[in-house]
């Protein structure tokens, strides 16, 4: 399942040469599918303020959707949405074609004719690459184009690229993930409130967190696709879907999860690969009992979490929100701006995503600007009205405090602990030096910022 393309593709963003020489004027994307993810793509493609400028180099030049008549969430001109979704991708002018539809059928297709016809692929499609991986990418080497997918695993959370890129030169050994928003969601609920499996599946499914028909999150199927995509960049080979071990979480009760409590783990549904005997590995999903202090039992709700082990690195976790329109667009939007990069290095040196592109200094407040929460350890005479003091001394400079503890004693002098509201750093400063002038304040030995 991976691609090891290395030319670039046929295709080419529109030159215009004039007197200043070469102008680059935009790459042309097609777009299958306007539901959550594609509406998710197009506004952030829309509001390109504030993000990298190669953006404004992007044209939404044609969307295929099932109808015409059907409102909308983002406003495009009228020649830009069609139905023929394969006019889209036998169009000359596109040259990248972003599959958000989903499904296998047409997917599979139109992104397989798509690369006969020189585009570059973007897809958030997980089912497809799982299971058509082989057949796209070795079609997308032969044709010398890219097929990017930094949406079909971990929906926000940039893992792909980072697998692809900054940690080839490890030899990876282990990924395991909490890669099922869903199921992650369930078991937290399970675990934090007590309840039945059956239960809240069916709040999940009112909260829009679980389908109608959960089989693909809840029997693990969903999980699968994805941590056979994970394991084929980790160990660069392709991964038959039917060789991945594949058990859900419908038998596991609440009596589990609090057996698991007293023993000092949490259950988690795991998506494993790792080196047994290598070049053997092993590639699984089930319900596992994690240990409070492992990096993954800390991933509640429906956050997701990939945890990459090999050397030299050692562990990296990457973790965020794992569904959504704006997270799988984030990531669907990074993979177009990769080839926009990729193509406009064709024509223009160098890549603009590997260039320095700051010219300016940014401009930094000063510390005294911050707000935040602080912590102050003071030791004071034993006097009566030494707290009333330094309550005094806090409010004149507009500084609230959220606790006040006399916690002892060290030696003859008394120690208190002030945690503050948040409040302006400078404020905090100004007050701070008016309770070092007072008689009965010996020092502040701690202050410590709170998040």
């Amino acid at each position: 399942m991976t691609n090891n393309t290395s030319r670039v593709g046929k295709t080419h963003p529109t030159i215009i040469v004039g007197e200043i020489g070469l102008k680059f004027v935009g790459v042309k994307l097609g777009i299958l599918g306007l539901g959550t993810v594609g509406t998710g793509t197009v506004q952030l493609l829309q509001d390109s303020a504030g993000r990298h400028p190669l953006l404004q180099d992007i044209e939404i030049y044609r969307v295929g959707v099932r109808s015409l008549d059907k409102n909308r969430a983002v406003k495009l001109p009228e020649s830009v949405l069609i139905t023929d979704l394969e006019a889209i991708v036998n169009d000359p002018q596109v040259e990248i074609v972003v599959e958000v539809m989903g499904g296998l059928e047409p997917a599979r297709s139109l992104i397989l004719k798509a690369i006969e016809n020189g585009k570059h692929v973007v897809t958030a499609n997980k089912a497809v690459i799982s299971r058509f991986g082989a057949e796209i990418f070795t079609a997308a080497n032969q044709a010398g184009v890219y097929v990017m997918l930094e949406a079909a695993v971990g929906g926000g959370i940039p893992v792909i690229q980072p697998l692809k890129q900054s940690l080839s030169v490890n030899c990876i050994h282990t990924v395991t993930g909490i890669v099922n928003g869903t199921t992650n969601y369930i078991l937290t609920r399970m675990q934090t409130e007590g309840s039945d499996f059956s239960d809240v599946l069916t709040d999940a499914q009112r909260l829009g967190y679980a389908e109608a028909d959960p089989t693909a999150d809840i029997d693990g199927l969903d999980a699968a696709d994805k941590i056979a995509i994970l394991a084929s960049l980790a160990f660069d080979g392709r991964i038959k879907l039917q060789d991945v071990y594949c058990e859900g979480i419908r038998q596991v009760s609440k009596t589990d999860i609090a057996y698991a409590e007293k023993l000092g783990f949490v259950i988690k549904l795991l998506a494993i690969a790792n080196k047994v005997n290598p070049p053997a590995i092993s590639i699984r999903v089930h319900p596992t009992l994690v240990p409070k202090a492992h990096p993954l039992a800390s991933i509640n709700g429906v956050y997701n979490a990939i945890l990459v082990e090999g050397e030299p690195i050692g562990q990296v976790m990457f973790f965020g929100p794992g569904a959504g329109a704006g997270a799988t667009a984030s990531a669907v939007a990074s993979d177009i701006l990769n080839l926009a990069a990729t193509l406009k290095a064709s024509t223009t040196t160098p890549n603009p995503l590997l260039t320095c592109r700051h010219q300016d200094y940014c401009q930094i407040a000063p510390i005294e600007e911050l707000v935040t929460r602080f912590y102050a350890r003071f030791l004071t005479k034993d006097q009566p009205g030494v707290i009333g003091k330094l309550g005094t001394c806090f409010g004149n400079y507009g500084v609230s405090l959220e606790s006040v503890v006399q916690t002892g004693f060290q030696g003859e002098l008394a120690e208190i602990v002030v945690v503050t509201h948040d409040v302006r750093e400078g404020d905090f400063r100004q007050a701070l030096a008016e309770i070092h002038t007072l008689e009965a304040v010996d020092s502040i030995p701690s202050l410590l910022r709170v998040l």
